[in-house]
């Protein structure tokens, strides 16, 4: 009987601890309470997501820290965006922007895109900086689409819009393009790989 007492009289100090324990893991989740601090990013999402450095300044930790073409420059999959950017004379452009969507085409987009019309490519790179610099700002949408904001039709800084179909992980522009990695986040950017260029 005193075994069941002393049982007893331990039990309420166990309780104690167990919901303190699980008030520290729902704190560490990412939730709102405690000191203020804010939720961190959910992790991006696709098939290409994969061939993204795991550290350094081209991981998705990495670009975080650097406005979007600085960042974009890191990361692997992203190499003729960039040339393309600086040639069309838009790095300052977009890095000094405060709050952009970027659906950036991957190197494989560009090069396909290239195959598919080598005149037609060629014509506008040949003045990279009116309609080629036109077509890449019909990429970039003003402020930063989270997953779910992100189907509908958006204006870009072309000046025409472009839409997106889709939800969850699965996300389609303007009917054939698709997302191969999104939501990931630079300084002052959210950026959505896609496997195509886009056209206005």
């Amino acid at each position: 009987m005193r075994g069941i007492t002393r049982r007893l009289a331990i039990a309420p100090a166990l309780l104690a601890i167990l919901l303190v324990a699980a008030a520290c893991s729902d704190d560490s989740g990412g939730g709102s309470g405690g000191g203020g601090a804010t939720a961190a990013p959910a992790a991006p999402f696709g098939t290409a997501c994969s061939d993204v450095p795991a550290d350094g300044a081209g991981s998705f930790e990495g670009m975080m820290t650097q406005p979007v073409v600085t960042a974009a420059a890191e990361n692997p999959l992203l190499t003729a965006l960039v040339a393309d950017v600086e040639l069309a004379g838009l790095t300052d452009t977009l890095n000094t922007a405060e709050n952009l969507t970027v659906f950036a085409p991957t190197d494989e987009a560009f090069a396909a895109a290239g195959e598919a019309d080598p005149e037609g490519m060629a014509e506008m790179m040949a003045d990279p900086t009116g309609d080629f610099a036109g077509l890449l700002s019909y990429h970039v949408v003003e402020g930063q689409l989270a997953p779910d904001e992100l189907a509908g039709e958006h204006a870009t800084l072309e000046g025409s819009t472009l839409t997106v179909e889709g939800s969850g992980e699965s996300f389609t522009v303007n009917g054939t393009a698709m997302v191969v990695c999104g939501d990931i986040h630079t300084d002052n950017a959210t950026v959505y790989l896609i496997d195509e260029v886009l056209h206005p």
